[in-house]
């Protein structure tokens, strides 16, 4: 018998901040007490079919194959119907293909967290895949208990909101943080800045390149880190090299994992998020830097501003202005906020245990 059955396309070790939302609502909870299943997809053949991570049983369904970001298989949801009916409440993470199905079919009270809108390059198929997805997340969405958001502020520019807005409830994702470290990445005592994520096309990060050069400053480095290699939908590495081209201050770190993050923002003076669109919900990674002493650099998008608007421990720029960008990186290596005032603010702010409490409430609320 399952407390809680939460489903979802990637699981870990799939590395997003879909997936980590996930993961660390569903290990929260399972500390606290609760019995927490898991259905995703196997994306990777090699992935056990049954395995219990930190406390949580996850359960993956084989896939038949991928079309852009998503996976097609019937497996997961005949999984998913079987765990949740032996569960209490379940909780769907969109967007999701079978979020429509599986509400239509739920035996218990569903909850739906929706991340943010599908985002897919120009093409028919796309397109097509897009309408798919929003279809199903309309349906889903509708047949709810509860729609959790990551913001008001994002959800309300959502395609979807007319479907969010009369079950809402707005929970910010849980922000980990992490331990002091040494600064291994960091390259001399230039001005540093980082940037954390998949290498994609909504992040821009050949934007934060063009800005970081216009810098002009010989003893400043720019640290990416991220994955490139194994990304639904693909990556958009080749642009950012050519933007680098042969300039020794950027590096590209590769995929950096959990336990080395406090190494890379001990690494760093300013972090950017530097995300083009408004496919970007919220922007984790930005705030496990302030928690660790580290101001942002973000755009003006819904959800992503809305860490340096509650804290002041940063810069909101245009998006996709590299001047802008330019000068907010001079300003923060130039006149450097208070990292301590910062620090504490996000802690206020974003607090894992005020995350996982609010969660739960919707949740036990949910279930009766």
């Amino acid at each position: 018998m399952n407390d809680l059955v939460i489903v979802l396309t990637y699981y870990s070790p799939y590395v997003s901040g879909l997936t980590n939302v996930a993961r660390d609502v569903a290990e929260g909870l399972a500390a606290r007490g609760w019995r927490v299943c898991v259905v995703a997809s196997k994306h990777e053949p090699s992935l056990p079919t049954n395995e219990v991570i930190n406390g949580v049983r996850v359960v993956r369904a084989p896939v038949l194959a991928k079309v852009g970001k998503g996976t097609v298989g019937v497996n997961l949801t005949r999984m998913a119907i079987r765990e949740m009916r032996r569960s209490r409440v379940a909780n769907l993470h969109l967007p999701l293909i079978e979020a429509s199905l599986l509400t239509r079919l739920a035996p218990i009270p569903v909850v739906s967290t929706y991340h943010c809108d599908v985002s897919l390059p120009p093409g028919m198929v796309n397109v097509a895949q897009r309408e798919a997805v929003d279809r199903s997340s309309r349906g889903g969405l509708k047949r709810s208990t509860a729609t959790v958001v990551t913001s008001e502020d994002y959800a309300r520019e959502s395609r979807l909101w007319p479907e969010i807005a009369p079950h809402m409830v707005a929970i910010p994702p849980p922000c980990i943080p992490v331990e002091p470290a040494e600064p291994v990445y960091r390259r001399g005592d230039g001005f540093h800045v980082g940037f954390l994520g998949r290498i994609v096309e909504e992040k821009g990060v050949e934007h934060l390149v063009d800005a970081f050069l216009a810098l002009g400053d010989p003893d400043a480095r720019l640290l990416i880190g991220g994955d490139h290699s194994r990304i639904a939908g693909g990556s958009v590495v080749d642009r950012v090299r050519a933007h680098i081209g042969h300039d020794p201050r950027v590096e590209l770190l590769g995929f950096i994992p959990d336990e080395r993050l406090g190494e890379f923002y001990a690494s760093i003076d300013a972090f950017a998020l530097p995300s083009v669109n408004a496919f970007e919900a919220f922007g984790i990674v930005q705030v496990v830097g302030m928690l660790a002493g580290v101001p942002a650099v973000v755009s003006d998008l819904p959800g992503v501003r809305l860490p340096v608007e509650r804290t002041g421990f940063g810069r909101i720029v245009p998006p996709s202005d590299v001047p802008a960008l330019t000068g907010a990186l001079a300003e923060l290596r130039d006149d450097p906020p208070d990292a301590t005032r910062g620090r504490a603010a996000a802690t206020e702010a974003f607090s894992v245990e005020s995350v996982l409490d609010a969660y739960e409430a919707v949740f036990t609320k949910a279930a009766g």
